[in-house]
């Protein structure tokens, strides 16, 4: 394959136009944050990011080269098409859940990362045991798409992988690291534009190509390889609720998602947010079907492509970009390659951006340094977003299995997170020993599944399961569903009983090693302050503690914004008082 000097060229440019986005966004908004708010700022963007701004971030998000690559290649793959392109549908229902049911009270508590309420119920450790999960997911969710960049650039202008997986890192890390959420929002906007655009101006082309087939008539009949809607075999009917439930639930509890949520400047702005999201994810999925769709109805001997199909070639993940360049003209495919970019760069900063969050928040200030100070958290995010930048691409060029680990990594979200979440929310009486109980069976239950990806055999045969080529044994049993259930009753019946043998006496206080029953209720001296009985939470463990500011619970939690929110909100104001 030619070098491509043109393709080169509009590579460059895009990235400088992005580059140039960020950082105007950084200084535009420099001076964001009040004295002592400007680790807040970076965070949550001031809690003024406003409707449009935060859908168009909100569904960037979502939508990222994970995203458009795996649906095309689900709708292309002979014996899955439309029917197992499950992201679209579960991805928007997923931000349609979190609209309803989990961004309303996130936000009125004025919470600055998701791990927040885990702290304040159940302790700086158990934050800290899921920050693990949650950053596994961000850092090889990063990693991935990174890998599925250098992949697609590869295969349009013919560059060296590492380099353009490196350039392309630097870049979003760059501008992540001096705007945070504003550069982030700002080039999200840019990016979605390009996604839409770049694919859009490439379907047509694409279709009209004389090796492709009416895709109309390649949906239901067979020409070149099975119809691409595809269809459910009645044995694989678990496995697609299994996946479907963990896209839809497992996608809610991502730091990525309440980045957004928390930086909307009301509640009901947050939810509004997620519907925007939901309907935008749908939207930009169509040119992804359409042209996973192009591919499965295009006969590839007749194209430049060779004798042989994308899937006979083992590529059939990259089957997006070979649409791009074999049926495309070569200015049409630069288009269709720079979109695939910004889709790539649009969830990459996010996820670099989160990961960094959670650490210098949850686990750097709460855990560590309670009385470090906001220029010194500053700081702590900027160093943590560049390495997590570099532990993303390095994994990138050298894990062979980084899509095996991001698809364990999600599953540890949908198990452990999800129902922890639950109950941090909706469940009352919860406490850290039901939290960690619920923890581990969880992760026991996940583990001895086993994992195709890794090559990682179960150590329990759920009914249905087979070998496969490699004589790893496949699940047909939806044990990851079964594993998130186990997790979540767990943690209530654990609790409740804790509770029970606590309380009535049949436990001695001493056993509390947790203090998450008997010391939740007694009087502890802190070094630097005081343990709030009612929430079991150490005040300095969530923020500077402020002279000027009352020692409350909500001052600790929520900023002025959030305050002043109140006052003139009754929604909010009735959502505190619940």
């Amino acid at each position: 394959m030619a070098f491509h000097v043109e393709g080169l060229v509009a590579i460059v440019v895009f990235y400088l136009a992005i580059l140039a986005v960020g950082i105007w966004a950084a200084w535009k908004t420099k001076n964001t944050g009040s004295e002592g708010d400007r680790s807040e700022a970076i965070i949550v963007g001031g809690r003024d990011i406003g409707l449009l701004v935060g859908g168009f971030t909100m569904t960037a998000t979502w939508v990222g080269g994970g995203y458009i690559n795996g649906t095309a290649e689900a709708v292309y793959v002979p014996g899955y098409g439309l029917a197992w392109a499950q992201a679209p549908i579960g991805y928007s229902l997923s931000l349609i859940l979190g609209g309803l049911f989990f961004a309303k009270p996130m936000r009125s508590k004025g919470y600055v990362t998701m791990l927040d309420p885990f702290q304040q119920l159940y302790g700086k450790r158990m934050g800290g045991l899921l920050f693990i999960p949650a950053l596994m997911g961000e850092m090889f969710w990063a990693a991935a798409i990174f890998s599925a960049l250098g992949a697609t650039i590869s295969v349009i202008i013919d560059i060296n992988v590492t380099i353009s997986v490196i350039i392309s890192a630097l870049i979003a890390t760059m501008y992540t690291l001096v705007g945070g959420l504003y550069s982030v929002a700002y080039t999200d906007v840019v990016q979605l534009f390009c996604i839409f655009l770049g694919l859009w101006i490439s379907v047509p082309f694409a279709m009209s190509h004389p090796a492709v087939t009416d895709i109309g008539l390649t949906a239901v009949h067979q020409v070149h390889q099975a119809p691409w809607l595809g269809s459910i075999n009645s044995l694989d009917i678990y496995t697609w609720l299994d996946n479907f439930l963990l896209l839809t639930l497992g996608g809610i509890p991502w730091q990525a998602y309440f980045q957004r949520v928390l930086s909307s400047s009301s509640a009901t702005y947050a939810q509004v947010l997620s519907f925007l999201a939901a309907f935008g994810c749908l939207v930009m999925a169509l040119p992804a079907v359409l042209i996973g769709a192009i591919g499965a109805s295009t006969a590839w001997n007749e194209t430049e492509y060779g004798s042989l199909d994308p899937m006979n070639k083992k590529e059939a993940d990259m089957i997006l970009p070979i649409v791009l360049q074999y049926l495309c003209p070569v200015y049409i495919s630069f288009f269709g390659l720079g979109a695939v970019s910004a889709a790539v760069m649009s969830s990459a900063d996010s996820s670099i951006l989160s990961a960094s969050s959670m650490f210098a928040r949850n686990i750097y200030q709460l855990s560590f340094r309670q009385n470090a100070s906001d220029r010194e958290i500053v700081w702590v995010m900027r160093i943590t977003v560049f390495l997590f930048g570099a532990s993303a691409t390095a994994m990138a060029l050298l894990a062979s299995s980084v899509y095996g680990l991001w698809y364990l990594s999600s599953d540890l979200v949908y198990i452990i997170i999800f129902p922890q979440l639950l109950c941090v929310l909706f469940i009352k009486g919860t406490n850290t020993y039901g939290a960690i109980a619920g923890y581990l069976f969880g992760l026991i239950l996940r583990i001895t599944g086993g994992e195709p990806y890794l090559y990682l055999q179960p150590l329990i045969y759920y009914p249905g399961c087979y070998p496969d080529e490699n004589n790893i044994y496949i699940q047909r049993f939806p044990f990851k569903t079964l594993a998130m259930l186990t997790s979540f009753f767990t943690n209530i019946i654990v609790s409740y009983l804790a509770k029970y043998l606590f309380e009535s006496g049949t436990l001695p206080p001493k056993l509390d090693f947790l203090d998450a029953v008997v010391a939740r209720y007694s009087r502890e001296h802190m070094d630097k302050a005081t343990l709030v009985k009612s929430d079991n939470i150490v005040l300095n463990e969530l923020a500077p503690v402020n002279p000027q500011h009352s020692l409350t619970l909500s001052s600790t939690f929520t900023n002025k914004e959030a305050f002043n929110y109140v006052d003139s909100s009754p929604e909010l104001s009735n959502a505190e008082d619940d």
